[in-house]
């Protein structure tokens, strides 16, 4: 059976925006606070936290779909990559960030669902509000 996470988010931001702060390296790292390699276009690596979460672009629809194959350092060697879908959508005046991250191995379930709040939502979030 597939395993799915799904999370939904609002930033106060416009979902353009989010869209793009994702995209952009320098963006990426200031809200997560490590270094990122990310691309636009499919096939671009994506390498984030020291090479500790890797994947690959497979589809970007500007400004409002990121599909990303995704993998961190605990899935085993035999796991196939996951698959994270990011759709970005307005929410009044902020953005919404709907997330669905698919086939994520059993013993990184837990560890990928609480990391995404924990690396990504809360931090995003705060660096949002010193801007």
């Amino acid at each position: 059976m597939r395993s799915i996470i799904r999370q939904s988010v609002v930033l106060p931001s416009a979902a353009a925006t989010l869209y793009a702060m994702y995209l952009d390296p320098a963006i990426h790292a200031a809200f997560t606070g490590a270094p990122v390699t990310i691309g636009a276009t499919p096939g671009a690596p994506f390498r984030a936290f020291e090479d500790r979460l890797s994947g690959t672009m497979l589809a970007v629809v500007a400004p409002t779909l990121i599909v990303q194959s995704w993998r961190s350092v605990h899935f085993g060697e035999s796991d196939p990559d996951s698959t994270v879908i990011l759709g970005f959508a307005p929410a009044g005046e902020a953005g919404r960030i709907d997330l669905v991250h698919l086939d994520v191995p059993e013993q990184d379930y837990q560890g990928v669902t609480e990391g995404w709040e924990k690396f990504y939502w809360t931090p995003w979030r705060d660096y949002l509000a010193r801007r």
